[in-house]
Order: structure tokens, then C-alpha cells, then sequence
């Protein structure tokens, strides 16, 4: 056979075959691969509606609106050094307010990547975030674990801390 003839079926077909596999897998799979972030289903939506209304009210120092993300019951607890400060609500919740009343910057916090576990009672969300105070940037993390109640999520337990 020279190179004037034409190559037998099969081998045009196997070309084919593994050039379809070699262009359009690598692309089929990394539309599969989507992290559970993306949420193409709308699944967590409405948690993470509510975790940006927990930020976007601490940012607009809304501390009425900050304080109703909270179930009464909510303990909250800073991560410093690897050893847990806690507090409860009310001594957390005053604290906020004396932070943006005290501050001479204005300071806003967004969260930057959003992990959500959820059943339809319950939700465990790991939050990074950026606190941006002024010139000054700070990152972090908050753990929650929310509760659904009958006026929507509401934090259980909030654990903090800074990088």
C-alpha cells in the first residue's frame, strides 16, 4: 500500500474514535468535575443568601439586621493561638457594635469561598472571608452551624478566627 491509497475503514474509524475521546473527554469531564460551591442545582442557594446577608448587614453596620442572623441561644467562640475564647450572644453582639461605633476607618467584610453541608434542618458552612479596615486587610474563616427555623436559617454557632 502507498500513500496514494486509501487507508482501510477501520483505521478511519479508529482515528476518528480516539480523536473524538481525546478532544471532547478532558471537556466532558471537567464539566462534570464542578465543585459543590457552583450549586448548579440551586441547592444551597438559599444558605448562601443568608450567609451574605449575615456580611452584608455587619458591612452596612445594620446590627439589628446582624443580630437577627442569630438564634438567641447562639454561642460564638475566636480562635486565637489555637486556644478557643467564647462568648455568648449578647456579650458578642455588643462587642460588633463597639468595633464599628470605635473604628475611625470604615470596615466591610466579604466572604471570598463558600463550603456548605446542608440537610434541610441543619447547614455546616466554612466561610473564608477578607475584613477590609481602611488600608488594612485581613483574612479568615467562620465555621457555622446553622438551625432552619420557622423565620429562616439562623446561626447556632459561629467559630472564628484570623489567618
Amino acid at each position: 500500500m502507498t500513500n496514494l491509497e486509501p487507508a482501510p475503514l477501520h483505521r478511519v474509524i479508529t482515528k476518528f474514535v480516539v480523536g473524538f475521546f481525546l478532544l471532547f473527554l478532558p471537556a466532558a469531564l471537567l464539566v462534570s468535575c464542578g465543585t459543590k460551591e457552583e450549586a448548579p442545582d440551586g441547592k444551597d442557594a438559599d444558605v448562601r443568601e443568608f450567609l451574605t446577608r449575615y456580611f452584608s448587614t455587619w458591612s452596612a453596620k445594620d446590627m439589628d439586621g446582624y443580630g437577627a442572623c442569630f438564634h438567641e441561644q447562639a454561642r460564638i467562640s475566636f480562635v486565637h493561638q489555637g486556644a478557643p475564647q467564647s462568648q455568648g450572644l449578647t456579650d458578642f453582639l455588643h462587642g460588633q457594635k463597639l468595633s464599628h461605633a470605635t473604628t475611625t476607618v470604615p470596615m466591610t467584610e466579604v466572604p471570598t469561598d463558600m463550603k456548605i453541608l446542608r440537610d434541610e434542618r441543619t447547614a455546616q458552612a466554612s466561610v473564608r472571608w477578607k475584613l477590609t479596615k481602611g488600608t488594612d486587610i485581613t483574612l479568615g474563616t467562620d465555621c457555622f452551624t446553622l438551625i432552619k427555623t420557622p423565620a429562616g436559617w439562623k446561626i447556632m454557632s459561629l467559630v472564628f478566627y484570623n489567618d
